[in-house]
């Protein structure tokens, strides 16, 4: 068994679906991101280049196109909804030691990748370990950011994989719990969803998703797959050997949970260690994204070539021991954003 945390896809994956982007498109794009800035805190806010940095990263203007179906009025609601809600809840700024002991029993997990280069996030409702509180939601948003930061260049979604296995009425969240997840999903993180997959649902719960189905927007709803075959969608050296994967992790938490805060950069204030303010040098070093001219001045993201390195480290200071590999954007396979 290995306790090391798989940080980056396999050799030669192909990061799909990559979006292109019509000039009509570029240029909703463009006048998004000019609406957004005029809503931007003071610098003199603390929480301004925070806020930059967000409205800065290459996926979030498209993103809020292609969730509001390229309707601008639409868009614009939507991010500035999911701006004043940064500002109140500051994801990017979450103290690892306020959620620390959530993640004791590893009932959510960040490990591994798809093959299409998502970063998977393994849910097991069987191991809650805490009464419902607001720190559980704080809880899930820091692994939607560390999902985020795993992200090879390219890649917008990630997988979140909901394993039943050992759950019970008592530790399945509630109804209420769980559309409070939802909102924040599709609400503060639109198109980020790739794929969501149930494994190991029992009857008893049947009516859990019943309840829930209110909550689930069509885009979510046809996202999710239920029992499907993993190793069609997830190398088997990637994937858990808990779902049939060759993927024998062990989980220690307070190993794995160095590991995740160190491959970050996460300061103890939450804030980023120097250096690691775009994201992991691991990642962002090796995995250069290369664009246009005119997708930089967009803020689109239409990388071209890309390498990278399979990580699977105890910590940072082991990265120097990586063996290199390459990720390729998908080029036959270019997504039209429509």
């Amino acid at each position: 068994m290995v306790k090391a945390v798989l940080t980056a896809p396999e050799p030669d994956t192909v990061v799909q679906p990559i979006y292109q982007y019509s000039d009509e498109q570029k240029a909703h794009i463009k006048a998004l991101r000019e609406y957004a800035d005029t809503l931007l805190l003071d610098t003199s806010d603390p929480y301004h280049k925070w806020e930059l940095r967000w409205l800065n990263k290459p996926d979030t203007m498209p993103r809020y196109m292609r969730a509001a179906k390229w309707k601008l009025p639409d868009a614009k609601r939507r991010i500035e909804g999911t701006i004043k809600w940064r500002r109140d809840f500051q994801p990017e700024l979450i103290k690892p030691d306020d959620v620390k002991i959530e993640a004791e029993t590893g009932k959510i997990l960040l490990n591994g990748f798809d093959k299409d280069g998502r970063p998977i996030i393994y849910m097991r409702p069987g191991r809650e370990n805490t009464e419902t509180s607001p720190r559980q939601l704080r809880h899930l948003v820091w692994w939607l950011e560390r999902a985020k930061d795993f992200m090879p260049p390219g890649q917008e979604t990630l997988v979140i994989l909901v394993d039943y296995k050992s759950t019970t009425l008592r530790t399945n969240p509630s109804i209420s719990v769980a559309s409070k997840v939802l909102t924040i999903l599709q609400q503060h993180y639109v198109e980020t969803l790739g794929r969501a997959i149930i494994t190991n649902l029992p009857m008893l719960l049947n009516f859990f998703y019943k309840g829930i189905s209110p909550f689930l927007d069509p885009v979510t709803r046809d996202k999710m797959r239920f029992n499907p075959d993993l190793l069609d969608l997830i190398p088997k050296s990637q994937l858990d050997s808990d779902f049939g994967g060759d993927f024998d992790f062990e989980f220690d938490h307070e190993t794995y949970w160095k590991q995740i805060v160190d491959f970050c950069g996460i300061a103890e204030d939450g804030t980023r260690l120097e250096g690691y303010f775009d994201g992991p040098k691991n990642i962002h070093a090796q995995l250069p994204l290369q664009q246009s001219d005119a997708d930089t001045e967009l803020g689109t993201a239409s990388p071209t070539s890309t390498s990278s390195t399979i990580t699977s480290v105890a910590s940072a200071s082991e990265a120097e021991a990586l063996s290199s590999a390459k990720v390729t954007p998908a080029a036959p396979g270019l997504v039209e954003a429509s």
